[in-house]
């Protein structure tokens, strides 16, 4: 594990005031691309981050698990009023597998890489707020109190909505390659090695000049209001984002709050999707999973919907299985991420087999 612009005890300074305006998104105006964008817009959540304070990598899988640790461990000296709904403060993610190579395009990422803004802009109940962080010691409040200013000051007050107009892009993929993984995949389902695997295609898309990536996450949002619209930048600004309308997990506290989401249809087909075996079989397989292994960190209180309800999307449906749980105490929300990611709802079952499989053939 390696933390960049580390300070002793992971101790920080920071400031917050609230914001007149509307949209952390539109902060890229005058702040330029975020580093971190996070927004689930039926749930009003949103925010966005500028510059790296610090920020915590992995170079090996066995690293991960002292990242996430070390983030619940960061000290934060408030300068004034303290905000009682603060996102983060450190927004980052983990690659789906640990072990295999990483691409080029992943490479920036690593096998696990969390930022802590200079800057963040979240929506609140009353509008918006920003806070700024600095490493705790010489010079810590004033870069806080100038990186407040410096946002107060150029702040958009205006919605960021999608202005570039469409596009030709060209898609290349290997569909041969592809169709002949899913082959090997159903040989070994057939041979009882596997009962299911999630393979990917992947797909390059080239347009007519560079993307912006502002736009994309505007429109994203706009399309997908039902998801999760997110981005992660890296300083050589290769960016992760997209759209998702899974939670892995989110905790609050002792209580947690998941989700099965397995059994997909196209839109018109919804009504039937309950009683198609197959998407049954393939959710339940996801539901199983994700309580036998929350009960394996929560109390004898874990609840899960009784029947799996739809998630309409803009392009498919899903079914979807809330489950809810009290965790032990002392359980973390490391120790939960940890331990549920990847569910089969994107990996597989048997989980380590399935895993194993993807790396075999998809690298």
């Amino acid at each position: 594990m390696k933390t960049l612009n580390p300070v002793e005890g992971q101790r920080w300074v920071a400031g917050m005031m609230p914001l007149a305006a509307v949209d952390p998104l539109s902060g890229a105006d005058s702040l330029g691309v975020p580093t971190v964008y996070w927004e689930r817009p039926l749930e009003r959540e949103a925010a966005a981050g500028w510059g790296e304070a610090a920020v915590v990598v992995a170079s090996e899988s066995g690293q991960v698990p002292a990242v996430l640790n070390s983030l619940a461990a960061t000290s934060l000296r408030w300068l004034g009023e303290v905000p009682d709904d603060l996102p983060g403060p450190w927004f980052g993610g983990i690659r789906f597998g640990a072990t295999g190579l990483p691409d080029e395009a992943w490479a920036a990422h690593g096998v696990a890489r969390w930022t802590l803004p200079e800057v963040l802009v979240w929506r609140t109940a009353n509008g918006l707020a920003v806070a700024a962080f600095a490493p705790e010691g010489r010079g810590g409040e004033d870069a806080v109190r100038s990186r407040l200013e410096r946002v107060r000051a150029r702040f958009s007050d205006a919605y960021r909505h999608a202005r570039g107009g469409e596009v030709s892009l060209s898609l290349t993929s290997s569909r041969p390659e592809f169709e002949a993984r899913v082959e090997r995949a159903l040989e070994a389902i057939a041979s009882g090695q596997l009962q299911k695997v999630v393979l990917a295609r992947a797909v390059d898309v080239e347009g007519p000049a560079p993307f912006d990536v502002v736009d994309v996450l505007a429109r994203l949002r706009e399309q997908n209001p039902r998801c999760a619209t997110f981005l992660f930048r890296a300083p050589d600004g290769t960016c992760f984002l997209g759209a998702t309308p899974e939670t892995l997990c989110r905790v609050e506290g002792r209580v947690l709050e998941t989700e099965a989401l397995a059994g997909t249809a196209a839109p018109h087909l919804a009504e039937g999707l309950r009683g198609q075996d197959k998407d049954v079989r393939e959710h339940e397989a996801v539901v199983r999973y994700i309580l036998a292994t929350v009960r394996g960190l929560a109390t004898d209180d874990v609840r899960a919907d009784a029947e799996p309800q739809l998630l309409a999307l803009k392009n498919v449906v899903h079914l979807r299985t809330g489950i809810r749980a009290e965790l032990r105490e002392g359980v973390s929300a490391a120790q939960v991420v940890g331990a549920l990611h990847p569910t089969p709802a994107v990996g597989g079952t048997p989980r380590e087999r399935a895993l194993s499989f993807l790396v075999e053939h998809e690298g």
